[in-house]
């Protein structure tokens, strides 16, 4: 006879959907059972676990998305008098994908795993370089530390299906003759050396509650908010399996999706004393703040804001919040993300193409645009990323000059 699995039986799962109190069970990084590589997560299916809360979780997914978007900018400024570092910033691979495209990616894996992989493609010869992004739950690193494993499914791993790459800067030459190597980034978490960690990992548990209330929503609009109830059906029954096919068709046929009736079938008097209880909730207050109390917990373990995240404040909408919160989210963020994204890239960029990289910046532009009215307008265009020159006259106007109220003194 077949053993019935549960919770109890399964602790290595890292998502347990009927544990109402932890479902994401979030483990360390251990060796036991793996000969190749080392877990990443009890059961080396973590990724898996934080992919899926952040289907689930509305709040989180859109932080993620607008951290991925902040962090890998509007693309990249450089100087243009170098050929070959404008070809590669336009395809930066085979399949064509921009260098800000592959960059967007690794921003969002960052921000989701805490962890990301690039991959690095050269010749002997440095003909040419080519840079590719790697799904980081396809990625494990080697027993040894020295590569990277990549596999299509961990859930059934087989040594023959993996690709093996070594991490940077070793590089290794593939069949095709070309040398690869692997950077991983990843997010410096006590206890956790192979692997990163996500900064909001301690909003793991807040996350799920938001997810479930949204689910709670949902039934109810299912249900057309109708109420929950007892039903008790008179009837004459012989066996108990009698009963429990009444309640079977009742329920599928009037309970609702999901089930809002609970059935009860008993014997039938002279009398019929079929009768429906409905349950009253007087909680929606309570569910409402709980909702509200997971969201702005969520961004809080995101160390993000509000207003960069599509939530709303009770004054409204406000612009100059916005700047005022992407400026702090620019300082004490953005620019790092960036910088550790874009160093390595800078350094094979100017290893195997031999460029000078020192011009290379990601342009970063607020999601609402409000400059000084003292400041002029070539100026603006500078910090806009955008093509800016001094000795121009009309990019000499000040900003005031050139708004709707065309204003011509500037105390």
């Amino acid at each position: 006879m077949k053993k019935k699995t549960t919770d109890k039986d399964s602790p290595g799962k890292l998502y347990l959907p009927h544990n109402r109190i932890d479902p994401f069970v979030a483990q360390g990084s251990t060796e036991a059972g793996a000969t190749h590589y080392w877990r990443w997560g009890d059961d080396n299916l973590f990724p898996n676990a934080l992919a899926l809360m952040a289907r689930r979780s509305t709040t989180h997914r859109r932080i993620i998305n607008d951290k991925a978007d902040y962090v890998s900018g509007k693309g990249f400024s450089f100087n243009e008098v170098d050929p070959a570092l404008a070809r590669f910033i336009g395809s930066a691979n085979g399949t064509g994908e921009t260098l800000r495209q592959v960059f967007n990616k690794l921003a969002f894996d960052k921000a989701l795993f805490g962890n990301a992989f690039l991959e690095i493609v050269t010749t002997p010869e440095r003909s040419f370089l080519s840079f590719y992004h790697q799904d980081a739950s396809k990625c494990r690193i080697a027993k040894e530390s020295d590569h990277v494993l990549l596999h299509h499914d961990w859930q059934h791993y087989t040594p023959s299906d993996a690709k093996r790459l070594p991490l940077y800067p070793r590089f290794e030459q593939a069949s095709d003759g070309t040398l690869r190597s692997m950077f991983h980034y990843k997010d410096y978490e006590p206890t956790f050396e192979h692997y990163g960690l996500p900064p909001y990992i301690a909003g793991m548990n807040v996350s799920a509650i938001a997810y479930k209330t949204d689910k709670w929503n949902i039934s109810r609009l299912d249900n057309s908010f109708q109420l929950s109830g007892i039903m008790v059906l008179d009837g004459n029954v012989d066996n108990e399996q009698d009963a429990y096919e009444i309640i079977r068709a009742a329920e599928k046929r009037f309970a609702g999706q999901p089930g809002q009736v609970m059935f009860m079938v008993k014997n039938a008097e002279e009398a019929d004393n079929s009768k429906f209880v409905p349950i009253s909730s007087s909680n929606e207050g309570d569910w409402k703040s709980l909702h509200d109390q997971a969201v702005t917990d969520i961004v809080v373990a995101h160390s993000w804001f509000r207003s960069l995240s599509g939530l709303d404040y009770l004054s409204g909408f406000d612009s100059e919040r916005i700047l005022h919160e992407y400026e702090i989210a620019l300082n004490t963020l953005i620019l790092g993300e960036q910088q550790e994204l874009l160093e390595p890239i800078r350094i094979v960029i100017g290893q195997v193409l031999g460029c000078d990289t020192s011009s290379m910046q990601i342009v970063n532009r607020p999601p609402a645009r409000s400059k000084p009215l003292y400041m002029k307008v070539w100026e603006a265009r500078k910090a806009d990323g955008l093509d800016y020159d001094p000795d121009d006259p009309t990019q000499n106007l000040y900003v005031a000059q050139i708004t709707k109220y065309a204003m011509r003194n500037i105390d």
